[in-house]
């Protein structure tokens, strides 16, 4: 879909996603003055003050309005100690997921700086690959139940949901990406050697599926060993496809080795229809309305969001204008800078202006 106007809901959320949302909107409009194109904007009040306000995490149409009415969904972080059981997070962010079937969701780990690797001797150059797990089945769809729930004999079971479907189209888009985008390998991560039936379908899958691809090197790793590897050498990944949990997991060690949470993006997909970008750090109350936060991981969650549109130039400017602030040292403390949340958006916004005047 090539978008020269797109119509996008914003959900700020809550906490630090308050601020940084307003800084990818800030880009995102930035960018669009530039290039001449018409975003708009639709900011939705969903949240935990809209949900202890009103007692509505979202309306009952809401799934419906965003799926027809929008070409992408734009969420900053949710969570509130005022809504213990984070009702409200269910509700919208895995209920988009859910509802919406966004079943891809993709993960870039690029390292920007070689100072911010936390890898002694790596740099850029080894910090490079996607993974895509998927997000829409696994162990996070709510199946199992507590019996004598607070009791010495509790029992808890949580099961796990692997079907051929979900499991064959979050593979099949590995390859595919993996072919479009020039990358020569895909490793698939599971836990078969242990988890016996389901991850069985994971590699009958996946065999199956790497047949067709016969110019793109398939592989294999238990779950623990890719971890190890990824710290190891990460420099041998290219394409990582895995399950909603161990994605889970493993990009929060890919968010480490490119500088942390705060530069780290992410899309939820379902390819050719309305999907949902975010940053994948969490709404840390208590840094909220300090300016502190790292505004890049949403900025780069934007740039995610225009790629999806068609807008590939743009996305580009604004990867090329947060690579600009990460080497110079112009964003928060904990990338080494000396901004705050809006003065790092702000910097960001001049040098996208720069490269074009």
């Amino acid at each position: 879909m090539d978008k020269t106007s797109a119509r996008i809901a914003v959900v700020p959320g809550d906490g630090i996603g308050v601020e940084v949302t307003a800084e990818a909107i800030k880009i995102v409009r930035c960018i669009g003055d530039v290039h001449g194109r018409g975003f708009e904007l639709v900011v939705m009040p969903w949240s935990a003050e809209h949900y202890l306000k009103s007692g509505e995490t979202m309306p009952p149409d809401g799934y419906t309005m965003l799926r027809d009415e929008f070409d992408a969904i734009f969420i900053g972080a949710l969570g509130d100690p005022r809504v213990p059981d984070n009702r409200h997070a269910r509700d919208i962010l895995l209920g988009i997921r859910f509802e919406l079937d966004l079943y891809v969701n993709i993960r870039p780990v690029r390292l920007l700086d070689d100072r911010l690797c936390p890898l002694k001797g790596r740099t850029a150059a080894d910090v490079n690959f996607i993974v895509f797990r998927e997000n829409t089945e696994g162990l996070y769809v709510s199946i199992g139940g507590r019996f004598k729930p607070n009791t010495a004999d509790e029992v808890a079971v949580q099961e796990e949901i692997n079907t051929y479907k979900g499991v064959h189209r979050i593979v099949r888009h590995a390859f595919e990406f993996a072919r479009a985008n020039r990358r020569q390998t895909v490793c698939m991560a599971d836990k078969s050697n242990a988890m016996t039936a389901g991850h069985a379908l994971w590699q009958r899958v996946f065999k199956e599926v790497a047949a067709e691809y016969p110019d793109i090197a398939a592989r294999h790793l238990y779950i623990d060993a890719l971890a190890l590897l990824m710290v190891q050498d990460p420099s041998q990944f290219q394409v990582i496809v895995t399950n909603n949990l161990f994605g889970d997991i493993i990009t929060d060690l890919g968010a480490a080795l490119q500088g942390g949470l705060g530069l780290a993006a992410s899309g939820n997909l379902h390819p050719g229809r309305t999907s949902m970008f975010e940053p994948v750090h969490g709404s840390a109350p208590p840094l909220a309305g300090k300016n502190v936060a790292n505004p890049m991981g949403a900025i780069l969650s934007a740039a995610l969001m225009l790629q999806y549109l068609g807008l590939a130039k743009e996305a580009l400017a604004i990867e090329a204008a947060v690579n600009d602030a990460v080497v110079a040292g112009q964003g928060t403390k904990e990338i080494g800078g000396a901004l705050g949340t809006r003065e790092t958006g702000d910097y960001i916004a001049r040098t996208i202006q720069e490269l074009y005047h």
